[in-house]
């Protein structure tokens, strides 16, 4: 296996081999031939997307002598959480449930990691385990040919900046392997929904992957369109800037404390969930919740039929965790309001019938997964949400596999990338010993 990984190595570095290569097959509905520049062959994975998914997967294949290249469309690691995150973000469960795989967080660090804490723990977990992504190269396409994945991309020329699209060059290089592991995540692309009338609206507008800090906001009076984490947390942080802050309530949803007398609600349910079923721990929960809160459906928050943890496991949406906004609600600096109706010039109405008025309105309606767009298969990807059609799957055929699309956050981050290496490991080895037996 390893002289076929050096030969393989060596062949990726000669252009004569990478012409040939091209000529050889050419997937049925790819760019023709002439179209490309280089053709790479990577003996092992192409991992696309360098977040904490595909640092965590590229880390452990180099441990096991594996052979991969990162593409990343941004100049850096964990793009999301560096360049679209809010200056406030601390992670929301306990660090021991964030871990990447083969490295704890650092014993200094608080029990809840700060956006900035979590990214210098990504920075020396890439470079401890020389994780070394391919910087501003934009997928553009994979597709698998029978044999390998091709997968396509151009060079970034100019990165994304606000609403408006990356800027890409000519030059097309295409990596050609025969395993190809999507590590976009969940979070790829910010969800701006179409809103009646929203062109109308002369105030300012974001997503609230524009949002950074309060600053600038005081005494202006701010919408927060969603009740997310997000939302939440970008609510009370304009309320503590002095902003006269409301909040968009449109359906549902489950509001837990983050800690229950001392504990992580999180770390509590998993425990509880060893023993007893989803349905009693929901039950349990929901009642300590009660304890602590009251019933939030009389601040405006109904609850969804279903309990927490059934429902993320039905549909994979995750219980906000409360950081200190619903005291801001029932003191009334922060405003409840309903859906909105359609944007006037200078506010809105809501599905109620009421109107005001607002300086600034902020989107914090989510993020949607980007495969659909770039990745041509059907099988195993989900077209309508571009994540797994099973739930938990990391592995689709033909080499393909899927890496942070679990819901289940970090934690989940890491089971799926111990899972794919092992497999890929197997194969490797499988594949070594039916040539021995050849030769």
């Amino acid at each position: 296996m390893d002289c076929f990984a050096e030969t393989e190595g060596k062949r990726a570095h000669d252009p004569l081999y990478q012409r040939r290569a091209a000529a050889a097959a050419t997937p049925a509905t790819g760019v023709p031939v002439d179209d490309v520049d280089k053709v790479v062959d990577v003996p092992g994975a192409v991992i696309v997307g360098a977040g904490p998914a595909g640092v965590a997967v590229g880390a452990l294949l180099g441990l096991r002598g594996v052979a991969y290249v990162v593409l990343e469309r941004c100049g850096c690691i964990a793009s999301l959480w560096r360049h679209r995150t809010y200056d406030r973000l601390c992670l929301h469960l306990p660090k021991r449930f964030c871990e990447l795989p083969l490295r704890p967080f650092p014993a200094s660090f608080p029990e809840y990691p700060t956006r900035d804490q979590f990214l210098g723990y990504l920075d020396a977990y890439a470079r401890e385990f020389g994780v070394e992504p391919v910087f501003r190269r934009a997928v553009i396409s994979a597709e698998y040919d029978g044999e390998s994945w091709w997968v396509y991309t151009r060079e970034v020329v100019a990165a994304a900046a606000g609403g408006e699209q990356a800027v890409l060059g000519c030059t097309m290089t295409v990596y050609r392997s025969r395993w190809l592991v999507v590590a976009t995540g969940e979070n790829a692309e910010p969800v701006v929904p179409e809103m009646d009338g929203a062109g109308r609206f002369k105030g300012q507008m974001m997503h609230s992957s524009e949002y950074r800090n309060g600053d600038g906001y005081a005494g202006k009076k701010a919408l927060v369109v969603g009740c997310g984490n997000s939302g939440m947390e970008v609510s009370l942080d304009l309320c503590n800037h002095n902003a006269r802050a409301s909040m968009v309530v449109r359906d549902t949803v489950h509001v837990l404390p983050r800690e229950i007398l001392g504990f992580s609600t999180f770390g509590l349910s998993m425990w509880l969930l060893r023993w007893l079923s989803v349905q009693t721990v929901d039950w349990l929960v929901l009642l300590l919740s009660f304890l602590v809160f009251g019933d939030t459906a009389r601040l405006g928050i109904p609850r969804p039929s279903l309990g927490p943890f059934e429902l993320k496991s039905v549909s994979g949406k995750t219980p906000v965790l409360d950081v200190g906004t619903l005291a801001k609600i029932k003191s009334g600096d922060i405003k409840v309001t309903p859906a909105i109706q359609c944007f006037q010039e200078h506010g809105v109405e809501f599905v109620d019938g009421s109107t005001e008025e607002f300086d600034v309105v902020i989107l914090a309606t989510g993020y949607k997964s980007n495969v659909p767009y770039w990745l041509k298969e059907k099988e195993f990807f989900s077209e309508k949400d571009g994540f797994p059609r099973k739930g938990n799957a990391w592995k689709g055929q033909n080499g393909l596999y899927a890496v942070g699309f679990s819901r289940r956050g970090l934690s989940g981050v890491s089971m799926d990338a111990n899972n794919i290496v092992q497999d890929i490991v197997q194969r490797l080895h499988d594949m070594g010993y039916e040539r021995s037996e050849n030769n």
